[in-house]
């Protein structure tokens, strides 16, 4: 029997999620002939039609979808078998794909990737930066190694490793403090003027939990795009809104007059955990790296952390 190459494999599923032979060619780093060449070919050795051409569009036939899922589940098997091998040698050596939240990324990295550089000079990072859906996703797909997420958050099968807590505060402008208490109870906040993050951040969630609010809807609050965008909107007394602690630590706060203030809510915190497959080869690097982030953020690395690698 012929079985399909791992090279087809790969062809089809990048095409399944690019949807477009041209950037799935691109993808793959060949050219857009070569990339048709060896789909044709798997779909010799199968004896079935797995994509419709057409001149617009390119539709995967009912099969061609059962394949490409199974054939992600193939490559990701695939994959592991390289990291364990890799995993044998050197820690944190070699390729990591790491996923990051956007409400995590631009205020945590900064501060720990310098020093993962140094005590770790031999690895590879590459950074994605996705929402929490887009990112599990992909996790459980094969195509990131590990995220960086906020928890509480449903993402599959997966470990975790606990970082830290980040505390959530309330963010008003300075003119609205005189009525309001050093802590702000969740009742001060004006829930006709609550602003959230669009929907698909999970900190939205977490921002609701905080307000322990029954009558604060999601479907209420006016929407931003980015953390940035909810400290203008702010900061032009267009509302009040839920920040983390890390982002006003890393300065999202400064050059305008929103002041960050506690609120006396149990459920105001995230929990920073990373993330990996359950059952994964690596876990015991991705373990080693979640404590290194932990020593990293605790300004507790030293020296004979650099000698680790």
């Amino acid at each position: 029997m012929n079985l399909p190459t791992i090279k087809q494999l790969q062809y089809l599923t990048t095409l399944y999620e690019h949807g477009h032979f041209g950037r799935a060619a691109d993808a793959c780093f060949v050219t857009q002939s070569t990339l048709s060449a060896g789909l044709r070919e798997l779909e010799a050795v199968l004896d079935v039609t797995l994509v419709e051409r057409t001149k617009r569009v390119v539709r995967f036939t009912p099969l061609g979808e059962k394949v490409a899922r199974k054939a992600y589940n193939v490559l990701r098997e695939v994959t592991e078998i390289a990291q364990l091998a890799r995993a044998a040698g050197r820690p944190l050596a070699g390729e990591l794909r790491l996923g990051v939240i956007p409400t995590i990324a631009p205020f945590f990295l900064p501060k720990v990737l310098p020093a993962l550089r140094r005590t770790y000079p031999d690895l590879k990072l590459y950074l994605r930066e996705e929402m929490s859906h887009v990112a599990c996703d992909a996790l459980m797909r094969g195509q990131l190694d590990c995220v960086l997420l906020a928890l509480p958050y449903g993402c599959g099968d997966v470990e975790a490793a606990e970082l830290f807590d980040d505390e959530l505060l309330a963010a008003l402008h300075e003119d609205e403090t005189a009525s309001v208490p050093d802590q702000v109870s969740p009742a001060d906040l004006d829930s006709d003027h609550m602003l959230l993050l669009e929907d698909g951040h999970c900190l939205r969630n977490h921002a609701l939990a905080a307000c322990e609010r029954p009558d604060l809807r999601g479907e209420r609050a006016i929407l931003g795009t980015s953390l940035h965008t909810l400290v203008q909107m702010v900061d032009n007394q267009l509302g009040v809104t839920l920040l983390p602690r890390m982002a006003v630590d890393a300065g999202i706060l400064e050059g305008t007059r929103v002041v960050a203030r506690p609120l006396a809510s149990s459920s105001a915190r995230r929990r920073i955990a990373l993330v990996w497959r359950r059952k994964s080869p690596r876990e015991e690097e991705f373990r080693l790296l979640a404590d290194f982030f932990i020593s990293a953020r605790n300004g507790t690395i030293n020296q004979a952390d650099n000698k680790a690698a």
